[in-house]
């Protein structure tokens, strides 16, 4: 299966009682929701293949600028933690219909959005698809698993370095212009991203924007425990498994992560009858990279329940 078009998306505006957000659409209003979440440094359009893909199987798929990226307002309460992006995603699914049949998507921070909400008890959604980043206690040390070497943690670490990159304050915010068509070339090397990177500095101007971008890594490694209650909530389920079906892709040629750190996925999926696959090639940004494959993929798993 190839996909080499795009089909032009509605706009859909959210005026939701915290929060004002715009989201990407392909599909009939009338068909079964299919929400994806965008990750960093990037934007709703990062879902222009695989929108329309899943809308010629019958979704009416919802791609929001997640909270701080432009067109969605940044959000006065301030808050990026992932019980705070999981709400987002709660309310528009409420402002849908709170529909029983809906399903999620999530990429990067999107996937980490999407695990949390996989893993809550009341989770609304039926199927969850999750790339590039697996459920938290996949990445742990599992009992009985080989024990992951020094050079996979330092390697790890490496990788890992623009996250401490970007909790400097202001000194990130004015070099983003610089290091988002770094990391999109080192994290899905020779992928053409020109693109997907006037996208994501398009999402994220300078100012308030930029920060509220940042502020996902740096909320991340503050305590949480300020945030409201409807967040807070929701935040206690960040690091746990899904309790519903989750497909987990990853992409082989991936340099965000050691795949000593992916190596327990399928054990940690399988008791809510999930599933997982590698692609061979695919790096970080992989439905971008293979959306045929991602689409095939991606549509059969969300599918397959829908005669339930």
């Amino acid at each position: 299966m190839s996909i080499h078009h795009t089909e032009q998306p509605e706009t859909v505006e959210f005026e939701l009682p915290h929060l004002a957000m715009t989201a990407l659409a392909w599909g009939a209003p009338e068909d079964r929701i299919a929400m994806c979440l965008h990750g960093f440094p990037d934007s709703a359009w990062t879902w222009r293949y695989l929108g329309p893909a899943l809308a010629d199987r019958g979704f009416r798929v919802i791609a929001p600028f997640t909270r701080g990226y432009a067109p969605t307002a940044v959000p006065a309460d301030g808050d990026y933690h992932l019980g705070a992006l999981a709400y987002d995603a709660g309310e528009i699914h409420r402002a849908l219909g709170a529909p029983d049949d809906a399903v999620l998507i999530g990429h990067d921070w999107g996937a980490l959005t999407a695990n949390t909400i996989a893993a809550h008890p009341d989770c609304p959604f039926r199927r969850v698809v999750s790339l590039a980043v697996p459920p938290v206690p996949a990445m742990r040390p599992r009992p009985g698993t080989a024990v992951r070497s020094v050079g996979a943690y330092l390697r790890q670490l490496r990788y890992s370095w623009y996250m401490v990159f970007n909790q400097l304050p202001g000194v990130s915010e004015r070099a983003l212009d610089r290091l988002i068509p770094r990391l999109w070339h080192d994290w899905s090397p020779g992928y053409p991203a020109e693109a997907d990177i006037a996208f994501a500095l398009a999402a994220l101007p300078p100012g308030a924007h930029r920060t509220a971008a940042l502020s996902y890594y740096r909320a991340f490694l503050r305590v949480a425990g300020g945030m409201p209650e409807p967040y807070r909530e929701l935040h206690r389920y960040w690091d746990r498994a899904p309790r519903v079906p989750m497909l987990y892709l990853h992409g082989a040629a991936d340099t965000t992560m050691h795949p000593a750190f992916t190596a327990g996925v399928a054990e940690v999926l399988a008791p809510a009858g999930g599933s997982t696959e590698t692609l061979s090639g695919a790096g970080h940004f992989l439905h971008l990279e293979q959306p045929g494959k991602i689409a095939e993929v991606v549509g059969n798993f969300l599918t397959g329940d829908s005669t339930d």
